[in-house]
C-alpha cells in the first residue's frame, strides 16, 4: 500500500485555515480586506461572542455572480494575480484565494452576494466545507459573509481561543486599523447589538481619528508628511510629552495595509527619545506610500508583517521626517524670552536671560529672537555664571539662614521636650533601637541603631502600607470614595467607552462612581479617597486600558484587586517625602505591620541598614579603633 497519499481538499483547507485563521478576528480581517478590495464606499461588522459564535461582514461593493461566487471558495483561486511577478505590484489586500475556502472549512458559512446590474443575487451555504445548497437570493448590490460557530470542525482549536472580552478586543482593534487605512470608507462595528462605533466617510485622516479615539485626541496630534525619492510618509503624531503607557495608538500602515514593521515602530520609538518619558509609547499614525516592488508582504501567512528591501533607507526616512516635526513643533511652542529681574532689595544687578542687546525702550524689557547653535551654549555659560555670582552676593544671608532652621528642625526632630532621644514606637513590631536623627535632602530617613544606621525611603514605605491596605478594603469589599465638587467630564474613543459601561459595577466597588454623559462622554462624580482629584481622569484612563488589556476583569477578582492595588500604590501622588515626627512614627507602625514590610509593591526596597562591620569594612576601620573614639 502506498505511503504518500495526496490529501483531500477539505483536510487541506483545514491545514490552510490553521495558517490563516488563528482566532475570530484573523475571520474579520480577511474579509473586510476582500470588501475593500471589493470598492466597497460602506463595511458593517457584526459578531457576538467574541466571534466564536457569529461574525456577519456586509458591505456595498461589487458583489459577484453565481460563477465567481463558486470559485471563490476554490483553494487558491484569486482574481488579482495571473503569474507569480503580479506580486511585485501587489496593491490590493488579499491575493492568495486562501481565505474563503479555509473559513468555510472550519465554520457554518453563509455567502449571498448580487452583482450591480443584475436582478438577483447567489446564496452559497457550507457546512465543515461541504456545500449544503446553492440559490438565488435577493439582496441589495454587494457581499454578506456569515460565520457561525467557528472552529466547529476542529473543537481542539476553540480550547486555545482566549476570554470572550479577549476575543472581542481583538476584532475590535482590527476593524479599527482597517477603518483608518481607509478614511473614505464608513465602518459600523456592533457587538452583541450594540453599536460600539459608526463612522461615515472621512476626508481627512484627523476626522476619522476624533470618531474612533475620541475628538480629544486630535487636538494633541500634529500632522506629518515628507517624501525622499519614491517614498513618502505621512499622517498623524503626539506633539512633545504625548504618550501612552502600551502601542495601542502606535500604528504604522503601508501602501494602505495596517502592517507589523520594527524598522518603522523603532524608528518611531527612537525619534522620540528625549520627548517622553521612559517606558512610555509615542501616539501615531503613520502613512507609508513605497513601491510594491521594494518591499515584501507575502512574508506571513496572513500577511501580518511586510519587509523592506532596504531597511536602513527606510528607518533613515522616517527618523528624520519625524525628528523634524517634533523639533518644529518643540521651537514654535517655545516661550517668549525676557529679561529677569532680581528683587527689590537688590537693583544693581539684572539678568538677560539670554543676550544683553536689542533692549525695547518703550517696554523697559530686553526682548530677544530665540537663538541657537553655538550661541545657545556660550550664553547659556555666561548666564551661569552671573546666576551664580548673584547667588553668593545677594542670597547669601538666606542660604544660611535656611541652614541654620534646616538643622535645627533636624536636631529638634530627634529630640523631644524633655531632651531625651526619641525611640520608635514598637507597638507593631518595629525595631526598639531604632533612633531618628534626621533627613536626606532626596526623602531618606535616617536612623541610628545599636547595630549600625538605617536608611529608610518614605515613598517606598508609604506605598508598601497603601498597597496593603487597598488589599483589605477590596477584599472586604470596604473602600472608601469621596464625593467631587465638581464633576470632572472625561471623553474616550468608542471601543473604551463601551468597555466602561460595561464595568461600570467594577468600578464602583473599588470607590469610583462614574455616569455616562452623552455620547462616549462620562463624568467622574466620585473618586477613592486615595486618589487626587487632579490625578482622577489620568488615573481612569489608564485602569480602561487594564481593562483593554484584561490584565483586569470581574471574572478573575483576585487578581484584578491586586493589579489594582499595585497600581494605584505606585501611581499615587500623596506620598511624601519628609514627615512630622507623629506621621513618621505612624507609618513605621502600619509598615512593620504589613505582610511584607522589607519592600514596595514594585519589588524595591523601604529601607537599608548598614551594621558596624559594614561600616568598618568601608571606612577601613578595624573593631579594635573603636575604642579610640572614646578619647
Amino acid at each position: 500500500m502506498a505511503k504518500v497519499q495526496v490529501l483531500s481538499d477539505q483536510v487541506a483547507n483545514q491545514i490552510a485555515a490553521g495558517e490563516v485563521i488563528e482566532r475570530p478576528a484573523s475571520v474579520v480581517k480577511e474579509l473586510v480586506e476582500n470588501s475593500i478590495d471589493s470598492g466597497a464606499t460602506s463595511v458593517e461588522v457584526e459578531f457576538k461572542s467574541g466571534g466564536k459564535s457569529y461574525i456577519r461582514i456586509e458591505d456595498n461593493g461589487c458583489g459577484m455572480c453565481r460563477e465567481d461566487a463558486l470559485l471563490s471558495l476554490k483553494r487558491h483561486a484569486t482574481s488579482k494575480i495571473r503569474k507569480a511577478d503580479d506580486l511585485e505590484n501587489i496593491m490590493t489586500m488579499g491575493f492568495r484565494g486562501e481565505a474563503l475556502p479555509s473559513i468555510a472549512s472550519v465554520s457554518k458559512f453563509l455567502l449571498q452576494t448580487r452583482e450591480k446590474g443584475t436582478d438577483s443575487g447567489a446564496e452559497i451555504l457550507i457546512d465543515g466545507g461541504k456545500t449544503v445548497h446553492e440559490k438565488d437570493c435577493g439582496m441589495p448590490g454587494g457581499t454578506r459573509m456569515t460565520i457561525s460557530n467557528l472552529f466547529n470542525t476542529v473543537p481542539a482549536r476553540r480550547k486555545f481561543l482566549k476570554s470572550v472580552a479577549t476575543e472581542s478586543a481583538h476584532i475590535v482593534h482590527h476593524t479599527r486599523l482597517y477603518a483608518l487605512a481607509h478614511p473614505e470608507v464608513a465602518f459600523t462595528l456592533i457587538d452583541d447589538g450594540r453599536v460600539l462605533f459608526r463612522t461615515p466617510a472621512c476626508k481627512r485622516l484627523s476626522d476619522r481619528v476624533g470618531e474612533i479615539f475620541g475628538k480629544a485626541i486630535v487636538s494633541k496630534l500634529m500632522p506629518i508628511d515628507a517624501t525622499e525619492g519614491e517614498m513618502r510618509l505621512s499622517g498623524l503624531i503626539g506633539k512633545p510629552g504625548q504618550s501612552k503607557t502600551s502601542r495601542h495608538e502606535m500604528l504604522v500602515f503601508v501602501n494602505g495595509r495596517p502592517v507589523e514593521n520594527r524598522t518603522l515602530g523603532y524608528a518611531l520609538i527612537e525619534s522620540y527619545h528625549g520627548h517622553i518619558p521612559k517606558g512610555r509609547y509615542p501616539v501615531a499614525f503613520l502613512f507609508m506610500e513605497i513601491p510594491p516592488r521594494l518591499l515584501d508582504v507575502n512574508v506571513h501567512p496572513a500577511k501580518r508583517e511586510i519587509r523592506f528591501r532596504n531597511e536602513t533607507q527606510v528607518r533613515g526616512f522616517a527618523v528624520r521626517t519625524i525628528l523634524e516635526a517634533l523639533n518644529q513643533t518643540a521651537k514654535s511652542s517655545s516661550p517668549t524670552y525676557e529679561s529677569v529681574r532680581l528683587p527689590k532689595e537688590d537693583k544693581s544687578i539684572e539678568l538677560s536671560l539670554l543676550n544683553d542687546s536689542d533692549e525695547d525702550v518703550s517696554s523697559g524689557k530686553e526682548k530677544v529672537s530665540p537663538p541657537s547653535g553655538k550661541a545657545v551654549l556660550k550664553q547659556s555659560r555666561r548666564l551661569v555664571k552671573r546666576i551664580e555670582s548673584v547667588e553668593t552676593k545677594g542670597f547669601e544671608s538666606e542660604k544660611k539662614s535656611r541652614h541654620k532652621v534646616a538643622r535645627v528642625d533636624a536636631q529638634s526632630s530627634a529630640v523631644d521636650r524633655s531632651g531625651a532621644d526619641v525611640k520608635v514606637s514598637s507597638g507593631s513590631g518595629v525595631p526598639v533601637d531604632w533612633v531618628f536623627v534626621g533627613w536626606s535632602g532626596r526623602g531618606f530617613a535616617l536612623f541610628d541603631s545599636n547595630s549600625g544606621i538605617v536608611l529608610l525611603d518614605a515613598k517606598s514605605a508609604q506605598r508598601r502600607v497603601l498597597y496593603e491596605r487597598l488589599r483589605r478594603q477590596f477584599s472586604e469589599s470596604k473602600t472608601e470614595s469621596q464625593k467631587l465638587l465638581l464633576a470632572v467630564p472625561v471623553e474616550f474613543d468608542p471601543v473604551s467607552a463601551a468597555l466602561l459601561e460595561d464595568q461600570t459595577e467594577l468600578m464602583t466597588s473599588y470607590g469610583f462612581e462614574i455616569e455616562p454623559f452623552g455620547r462616549n462622554f462620562f463624568r467622574i462624580e466620585a473618586v477613592p479617597t486615595w486618589l487626587d482629584e487632579s490625578e482622577s481622569e489620568n488615573f481612569l484612563r489608564e485602569v480602561v486600558e487594564m481593562l483593554r488589556l484584561d490584565k483586569i476583569s470581574k471574572e478573575n477578582t483576585e487578581l484584578a484587586e491586586d493589579r489594582l492595588a499595585r497600581f494605584a500604590a505606585l501611581k499615587s501622588s500623596r506620598a511624601e517625602n519628609e514627615l512630622g515626627k507623629s506621621q513618621l512614627d505612624a507609618l513605621l507602625d502600619e509598615l512593620f505591620s504589613c505582610t511584607n514590610p522589607l519592600a514596595d509593591p514594585d519589588g524595591k526596597p523601604t529601607f537599608v541598614e548598614l551594621n558596624q562591620a559594614e561600616l568598618n569594612r568601608r571606612f577601613q576601620r578595624k573593631p579594635k579603633d573603636e575604642a579610640m573614639d572614646l578619647y
